[in-house]
């Protein structure tokens, strides 16, 4: 049975390689089961049966179990072929709601949306004036968003499946802890265990960055792609990597790092204890940066308050000193897509966040730089779900964590 390649992964997690059990191959199949329902439903268990090479007997009992947990649901008939026409099943997608909060160094953004990623209700806020703030002021301020979003009217009899947090610092998986998030004052906060214990729900906490790459392949750009990296450029840069449909960590917690990587030797030998190299040049604080710098050169008056985006829109009105700074951000940005690309060979990178806005001068210059460059240049597109991606990512980590579920990739 021909149904997951090497490296299969138990809730996000690789699992050892020949310790497959007969529980462990039951979790397999019913993983690979939910996954297509998800994705190709409303869908017929001889066609389950087929695509994943499954006998099925073993299909009718997975989606027999699967109904009785009400994750999957009847969806009528399918078309006749001469015969009696099969009965199609579908996710039962509005059954359940995940919170989803995209936990910023400024703002909260949270949702509650469906399995199918159907967002019922939001709450923006920006984080509350504190007088003297610190760490536990914050973990309140979060405990009262997610309340708010728990008090949202919902449809009778629609539970929720749990609560997904992507946090703006260093967080270990699985236990969810804050290791470091210097914008909230957190260190070595057990986050996840203290938001399972206020709300009795099951809670997930993962890095923020890493939390919207996966809502990018489950929901967005990426969706059924085999490995993705989501290439997130904002006040710093940072990337989420997805492969073989899990998020690939690192020895430290610390893989996607990219604001790190060096643009060339004149980096070596420093010390970055803030920005990295990389993100002092083409993050959104970089580019700014780079724009006084070209405009103090050409002897001309810096605006106040000139920020990336006024950057891009002086470059769409073709003024030459932001031109350059453009150019040059795209230059550093390919660098690192070329470098990112021979180590992981992504099919896929998502340029999001908030440069990702500006996308229109940014995707196909850096297309035309990597042709003939690296062996196999990825597919480069920009972010689909733009700031809705964290929260997105939620429900794809909720359903792993809420579900013995595991990632699995089919053979084509």
């Amino acid at each position: 049975m021909n149904v997951f390649q090497e490296g299969s992964f138990y809730n996000g997690e690789p699992t050892v390689s020949g310790a497959v059990t007969a529980r462990l191959m039951r979790s397999i199949n019913r993983s690979a089961v939910l996954e297509l329902i998800r994705l190709e439903g409303p869908i017929s268990r001889t066609q389950i049966a087929r695509e994943l090479s499954m006998s099925l007997p073993t299909v009718m009992r997975i989606v027999d179990g699967l109904m009785a947990e009400d994750l999957v649901r009847e969806a009528g008939a399918g078309k006749s072929t001469g015969g009696r026409p099969s009965p199609l099943v579908e996710l039962n997608s509005d059954g359940f709601v995940v919170l989803g909060v995209d936990l910023g160094g400024t703002k909260l953004y949270g949702t509650v949306a469906d399995l199918a990623g159907n967002i019922q209700f939001s709450l923006y806020r920006p984080h509350q004036n504190h007088a003297t703030p610190n760490g536990d002021d914050y973990l309140d301020e979060l405990c009262q968003f997610i309340g708010e979003l728990l008090a949202a009217p919902r449809p009778d009899g629609q539970q929720v499946r749990g609560i997904g947090v992507g946090a703006p610092g260093i967080t270990s998986a699985p236990d969810g802890v804050v290791r470091w998030a210097p914008s909230l004052g957190w260190r070595d906060l057990p986050l996840q265990a203290l938001l399972s214990e206020r709300f009795n729900l099951p809670v997930t906490v993962e890095n923020d960055v890493n939390l919207a790459a996966m809502g990018e392949w489950g929901f967005g750009a990426g969706q059924g792609a085999g490995s993705l990296v989501l290439l997130a450029v904002g006040t710093g840069i940072g990337a989420g990597v997805v492969l073989n449909g899990a998020l690939h960590r690192g020895a430290n917690q610390a893989a996607g790092e990219v604001g790190y990587m060096l643009p060339g030797i004149d980096a070596l030998d420093r010390r970055y204890e803030g920005f990295g190299a990389l993100e002092q040049l083409a993050s959104g604080t970089g580019v700014a940066s780079r724009a006084r710098a070209a405009l103090k050169a050409a002897g001309l008056p810096t605006p106040p308050n000139l920020d990336a985006h006024a950057v891009f829109a002086a470059a769409r009105d073709d003024q030459a000193w932001a031109v350059r700074v453009v150019d040059e951000t795209v230059d550093y940005l390919s660098l690192a897509i070329a470098n990112i690309s021979v180590v992981l060979n992504p099919e896929v990178v998502v340029l999001g966040g908030g440069v990702a806005s500006s996308a229109d001068l940014l995707i196909e210059p850096i297309r035309r730089r990597l042709e003939g460059v690296i062996p196999y240049p990825p597919r480069v597109v920009a972010s689909q779900l733009g700031r809705d991606a964290a929260v997105m990512g939620a429900i794809m980590r909720v359903m792993k964590v809420t579900d013995e579920h595991f990632v699995v990739t089919r053979i084509r």
